[in-house]
C-alpha cells in the first residue's frame, strides 16, 4: 500500500503434516513419539517442490508385514492467469522453522534465518513428525500489488502420481476456476432452500442448515435414469430408479473429539451415520425431491428387527446385479474395448459395491468407458437391486423407531395417493443383529446401593452378543475372500430359508405391540429394557434404574393411532408373523383379566404398584418375552392374517389403556429442586424400586445373584423438555391444551429468562448419581440443564405444527432460535447450529450463551420442517372428497418477512404494489407469493395461482386448490418453471 516497492519473502502452511499409514488414531494419541519412527518424507523429484509424507510399514507387530506406498503431498505455487505456475519449494523439517520450540508456537528459528537460508540447507524428515510450509523467496511486490500462494494437500496411493497431480494443478486459472466452482456447487446443492425475504440473515441461514443437514443425513442423489421414462418417474414407480445418499457422516465434526470420521476418498462419498441421526435428519428428503418417493420409508422399515429393536449405524446402499446376462450387457454397451469389457463383467458380477468403488475399480483395473461417466453410472444401477446396510453397533436404544411416523408423515405430503400401495403392497424384510436382549430374569441383578448399607436390584448388561447369531451370520462367508455376504444380515425361515419378509403396515403394527408389550408396571413409561435410554442418551443410568420414558409412549399412542386409521380406512387384513399372533393373544388374554379383576384406580396413586397392575405387567412381559425367544434365529415362515375389524378393536382398547398411563403420569408429576410436581407439565422419565424379589438361582457374568421381581414401586424425576415437546404431538389439534401447555413451560423451570430459550431440564440439584453422565457436569452444561438446541427446535417445531403462530415467530425474534441470537453471545456464525449453549445457570458468566459443537446436530432437522411448514405448509398436496389429487399451498409467513424496519433490508414489490417473498419448490420452481398488505400471512388460502410452464405458456387457476392434472404435473416437476401465488 506504500509508494514504493516491496521484496518480501515468505513461510506459508502447515506447522504439522502427518503420513499415511494404517490406524494411525490410537497411536497418535497413546504412542505418537514411538509412531514417529515409521514416519518419512520421501520425494517424487529432486528438488523440494514435491515431498511425500508416508510410513515405511504400517506401524503393528503382526507377522504379516505390510508396505506402504500410499502417502500425503503439498504443492505450493503462486498461480497465475497467463501462463503455468511453478511450484515452490516446501519446508519440511520442522526443526528448520520452530528449532527447539516442540509446542510449534513460536518459529524461533526462523527468527534467525531468512527462508532462503532455510531451503538451501539439508532437510530431514525421518522419525519425525513434519510441516508443509510453501517458501516464498524475495519476490518484489509493486505498489498495490499483492500476491497469492496456492497450496494443495491432498493423499495419493503412490508417490509417482504426484507429478502428474502437481501437473494438472499448476495449469493456468486451474485453482481459482475450482474456487468458484466451489463457491457456485454450494449454491447448486442448496438450490433446494433457497428463500428471498426481508431477512437476509434468515435466507442465508436456511442454506446453511440444508448443507448442514445433508452432511449428516446424506444428500440424496437420483440415479438410473436411463430414459424419459425413467427420468419423469420416482422410486416407487419405475424400479430403475435409483436414490444414493452422499456426503453422510457421523454426527459432527471435527470438534467433537469422541467422534472418528470415515469419509471415502472417492465419487460419491459418504460415510456411516447414527441411527437416529439419519433417520431424523432425511425427514424432508422427499419434501425437497419428490423423486425419492417412499425410499426412506422402505430402507429404515427394513431395519425393524424381529425383536423391535433396530441397529445402531447407517450405512449407505449398496447395489448388486443379480442376471450375469445383464452385467455382460451393460459392460458390452459401456465401454471402449473387448478387454475393457471382459474386466467390467467380472467387476459387476464380484459382488455388492458402491458407486465410489465401483468407480475406483474401474480406475485400478484400467478399464475403458466409451461412454459419460454419469451415463455409465446410471445404466449400471438401473439393473442392480437396491440393499439397505446397517451395522448392529452396542447396545439398543429406545429412541430409534420414533422417527418411522416423521418419514411416513413426509412422504404423505406428497403422496396422498400413494398410502394404501405403500401399506399394503411392498414386502420388507427383518434386519438380523448379533445381540439379543435378555430376558428380565437374567439381567435382574441384586447388587449393593452404592453407599453400601444394603442391597438392591438394578438392570444391567441387558443384552449379549449372541454367539449362535454370530455363528448363522459366519455361514455367509466368502471362501475367498473371507467377507460375510449381505444376506447374513437379514433375518430368515429355519433351515436355510429365505428372509422372512412382512408388509409396511405388518411391520408397524409388530413394532407397535411390541412397545406396548413393554410398557412400566403402572403402564405409563415405555421400559428401557434394551440397556440404552432414548433421545437423551445422557440418562445412560436409567436402564439401570428399571427406568422408563413417556416420550416413547407419546410416540407408541401416535404409532398404533396411525396403524388404527390406515387399517379402518383401507379395511384390508394384516399379515403378521404366527410367533407374534401368539404374543398377542397373551396380552390380549392378560387385559381381559384385568378388566375382570374389579381394580379401580384411586383418586390418590400410591408409588407402590397395585398387586393387579404388576400381574398384568409380568404376564405380559412374559409374553414379550417368550415371543422374542421363539424368533430369536429363525422366523417359521407362518403367518396369521388379522382381520382389519379385528385389527381395530384391538388397537382402540390398547389405546385406552395408554391414555388411562398418559393421565397417571401427569398425576405422579415430577419432582426435584423447586418442584413439587404439580405443574401440570408432563414428566419424561420414571424409575422403578425392586421392593420384593426371589433370587432365581442365576448369577451374572460377575458372580451377582440375579432375581425374578414380586413387587415395585415407582419413583420421579425432574421435570426435562422432552416430556412436553413429544406430548405435544399428541395434543398437535388441541389448540387450547397445547396454549397451556406452552404457557406452562414458559413459567416453568425449563425456561431460561436470561437467555430467553428453554433448558433440557430443570435444576437436576439433590439427583443420585445413578441417573446417568449428566449429572457429572457443572449445571449449565453438557446435558446438565443447558440449552441443548436440538430438543429445543423440536418443541419450536410442535409449535408451528400446533399453529402457534405467534408464539413461534415471539420466540424466534426474540433470540430462541438462529439466526436472531445474539452473535456477541453466541460466539458463533448465526448460519450454523451448535449442539449446546452453556445456559445461565452454568457459573462462568462469560460463558453463558456461547455454543459449543458446531454445526452438524439435529437441529438442522428440525429447522428445515420448521420452514417447509412456514413456506409450503403441512399438506401441499391432499385428496378431496372424491379421492382425486390437490394442490395447495398454505404458508405462515411472518410480517418481518415482507417487510421489516429493523431488518436494513428494502421490501419487494410486485408491479400491482403487493409485498413479495419467494422460494424455490423441489429445487427447481419459484414460488412467489403476493401479499397485499404485508402483514401476517398464516394459513391463509390463495385466491389465485398463475402457473408458468418452461415454454412461457401460463395456467390461471382461480381459487385455493390447483386441479389435479396441474398438480401432478408440478409433483413430477414436469416442465413448470414457476408458480405465483396470491391472497
Amino acid at each position: 500500500t506504500g509508494a514504493d516497492s516491496l521484496t518480501i519473502s515468505a513461510l506459508d502452511g502447515l506447522a504439522q503434516m502427518e503420513p499415511v499409514g494404517g490406524k494411525l488414531d490410537w497411536g497418535l494419541k497413546e504412542m505418537s513419539r514411538t509412531l514417529e519412527g515409521w514416519f518419512g518424507v520421501y520425494h517424487a523429484t529432486d528438488d523440494l517442490t514435491m515431498p511425500f509424507y508416508r510410513m515405511s510399514t504400517e506401524p503393528t507387530d503382526e507377522a504379516a508385514v505390510k508396505i506402504e506406498k500410499a502417502g500425503h503431498y503439498c504443492l505450493a505455487f503462486v498461480e497465475r492467469d497467463d501462463a503455468d505456475a511453478n511450484l515452490l519449494p516446501i519446508v519440511y523439517d520442522t526443526s528448520k522453522v520452530f528449532g527447539q520450540n516442540t509446542p510449534l508456537e513460536v518459529p524461533q528459528a526462523f527468527k534467525v534465518s531468512s527462508v532462503e537460508d532455510i531451503v538451501a540447507e539439508p532437510q530431514y524428515g525421518d522419525a519425525k513428525t513434519s510441516s508443509a510450509f510453501a517458501a516464498l523467496e524475495a519476490v518484489q511486490l509493486a505498489p498495490g500489488e499483492s500476491i497469492a500462494i496456492t497450496t494443495f494437500y491432498g493423499r495419493a496411493e503412490h508417490v509417482e502420481k504426484v507429478p502428474k497431480i502437481a501437473k494438472k494443478i499448476t495449469k493456468a486459472g486451474y485453482a481459482s476456476g475450482k474456487f468458484e466452482r466451489a463457491r457456485s456447487l454450494i449454491n447448486e446443492l442448496t438450490a433446494g432452500v433457497e428463500t428471498n425475504t426481508t431477512s437476509k440473515l434468515f435466507d442465508g441461514a436456511i442454506k446453511q442448515m440444508y448443507l448442514d443437514n445433508s452432511l449428516r443425513g446424506g444428500m440424496p442423489h437420483i440415479l438410473g435414469d436411463v430414459d424419459d421414462d425413467a427420468k419423469y418417474s420416482n422410486f416407487d414407480e419405475d424400479e430403475r430408479v435409483k436414490v444414493f445418499h452422499a456426503f453422510s457422516r457421523i454426527h459432527g465434526d471435527l470438534e467433537r473429539d469422541y467422534n472418528a470420521f470415515l469419509i471415502d476418498d472417492t465419487y460419491f462419498s459418504q460415510g456411516p451415520g447414527n441411527y437416529r441421526d439419519v433417520a431424523q435428519n432425511r425427514r424432508e428428503d422427499v419434501t425437497l425431491s419428490p423423486r425419492i418417493g417412499a425410499f426412506n420409508v422402505k430402507m429404515f422399515l427394513s431395519y425393524i428387527q424381529a425383536d423391535g429393536y433396530e441397529p445402531l449405524t447407517v450405512e449407505a446402499v449398496v447395489y448388486m446385479i443379480t442376471d450375469p446376462n445383464k452385467a455382460a450387457q451393460i459392460a458390452a454397451l459401456t465401454t471402449a474395448d473387448a478387454k475393457s469389457a471382459e474386466v467390467l463383467t467380472n467387476i459387476l458380477n464380484g459382488g455388492p459395491f458402491r458407486p465410489g468403488q465401483l468407480f475406483n475399480l474401474i480406475d485400478e483395473l484400467d478399464v475403458k468407458l466409451s461412454v459419460e461417466k454419469e451415463n455409465f453410472l446410471d445404466q449400471v444401477v438401473a439393473v442392480a437391486e437396491n440393499i439397505p446396510m446397517a451395522v448392529y453397533g452396542s447396545g439398543y436404544w429406545a429412541d430409534h423407531w420414533e422417527y418411522y411416523l416423521d418419514l411416513i408423515e413426509s412422504y404423505l405430503a406428497i403422496y396422498p395417493d400413494g398410502e394404501e400401495t405403500l401399506m399394503y403392497d411392498n414386502e420388507l424384510r427383518y434386519f438380523f443383529s448379533s445381540a439379543t436382549v435378555k430376558p428380565r430374569s437374567d439381567k435382574y441383578v441384586l447388587t449393593m446401593t452404592y453407599d453400601g448399607k444394603g442391597h438392591h436390584v438394578q438392570q444391567l448388561d441387558s443384552t449379549y452378543f449372541d454367539e449362535e447369531k454370530a455363528a448363522e451370520q459366519e455361514a455367509f462367508k466368502d471362501v475367498n475372500t473371507g467377507i460375510i455376504g449381505i444376506d447374513a444380515y437379514w433375518q430368515r425361515t429355519e433351515q436355510g430359508g429365505r428372509a422372512f419378509k412382512s408388509s409396511p403396515i405388518a411391520k408397524l403394527f409388530l413394532l407397535g405391540a411390541i412397545k406396548y408389550a413393554t410398557r412400566d408396571a403402572w403402564g405409563m413409561g415405555v421400559e428401557y429394557e434394551g440397556g440404552r435410554p432414548g433421545w437423551n442418551d445422557a440418562m445412560n443410568g436409567l436402564p439401570g434404574m428399571v427406568g422408563s420414558g413417556m416420550p416413547e409412549t407419546y410416540e407408541m399412542y401416535l404409532l398404533l393411532k396411525y396403524v388404527k386409521d390406515v387399517v379402518d380406512k383401507f379395511g384390508r387384513s394384516v399379515v403378521i408373523p404366527a410367533e407374534l399372533n401368539k404374543m398377542v393373544k397373551s396380552i390380549n388374554k392378560a387385559l381381559a383379566k384385568l378388566e375382570k379383576s374389579g381394580w379401580e384406580e384411586p383418586d390418590d396413586l400410591p408409588f407402590a404398584v397395585p398387586e393387579p397392575l404388576f400381574e398384568y405387567w409380568d404376564i405380559v412381559a412374559s409374553a414379550r418375552e417368550n415371543y422374542r425367544n421363539d424368533v430369536q434365529y429363525y422366523f417359521s415362515g407362518n403367518t396369521t392374517a388379522l382381520e382389519a375389524e379385528d385389527v381395530s378393536d384391538m388397537i382402540g382398547r390398547w389405546l385406552d389403556q395408554i391414555e388411562a398411563g398418559m393421565a397417571r403420569a401427569i398425576k405422579f408429576g415430577s419432582t426435584g429442586f423447586g418442584d413439587d410436581g404439580t405443574s401440570g407439565i408432563p414428566p419424561s422419565y420414571f424409575s422403578y424400586e425392586v421392593t420384593k424379589w426371589t433370587k432365581n438361582q442365576g448369577k451374572n457374568d460377575v458372580g451377582l445373584p440375579l432375581v425374578n421381581a414380586r413387587a415395585m414401586k415407582v419413583g420421579r424425576f425432574p421435570i426435562f423438555l422432552e416430556g412436553p415437546v413429544r406430548q405435544m404431538k399428541t395434543i398437535i389439534d388441541d389448540k387450547e391444551n397445547l396454549q397451556a401447555l406452552y404457557q406452562k413451560v414458559l413459567n416453568s423451570g425449563l425456561r431460561d429468562d436470561k437467555l430467553k430459550m428453554y433448558l433440557l431440564s430443570a435444576d437436576l440439584k439433590g439427583q443420585s448419581y445413578d441417573m446417568g453422565r449428566m449429572m457429572a457436569f457443572a449445571p449449565g452444561w453438557l446435558e446438565n440443564q443447558s440449552i441443548w438446541m436440538h430438543m429445543s427446535y423440536k418443541y419450536y417445531l410442535e409449535l408451528i405444527r400446533g399453529e402457534l403462530f405467534e408464539e413461534l415467530f415471539f420466540e424466534m425474534k426474540g433470540g430462541g432460535m438462529l439466526p436472531y441470537m445474539d452473535p456477541d453471545v453466541y460466539g458463533r456464525s448465526l448460519m450454523e447450529c451448535s449442539s449446546f449453549l452453556a445456559s445461565s445457570k452454568f457459573p462462568d458468566p462469560e460463558t453463558q450463551g456461547r455454543g459449543f459443537s458446531a454445526r452438524l446436530s439435529g437441529s438442522t432437522a428440525e429447522f428445515l420442517s420448521i420452514w417447509k411448514l412456514m413456506f409450503i405448509g403441512p399438506k401441499p398436496f391432499f385428496l378431496d372428497d372424491n379421492g382425486d389429487l390437490k394442490m395447495q399451498l398454505v404458508p405462515a409467513l411472518p410480517e418481518f418477512f415482507f417487510r421489516d424496519d429493523q431488518s436494513g433490508s428494502d421490501p419487494t414489490f410486485d408491479e400491482d404494489g403487493n409485498y413479495v417473498v419467494s422460494f424455490k419448490l423441489f429445487a427447481s420452481i419459484t414460488v412467489t407469493y403476493h401479499n397485499p398488505t404485508g402483514s401476517n400471512m398464516f394459513r391463509i388460502k390463495p385466491s389465485k395461482y398463475i402457473v408458468t410452464m418452461e415454454d412461457g405458456k401460463t395456467e390461471k387457476v382461480e381459487g385455493s386448490e390447483i386441479p389435479t392434472k396441474l398438480a401432478k404435473k408440478i409433483r413430477k416437476i414436469y416442465g413448470v418453471s414457476s408458480i405465483d401465488v396470491y391472497f
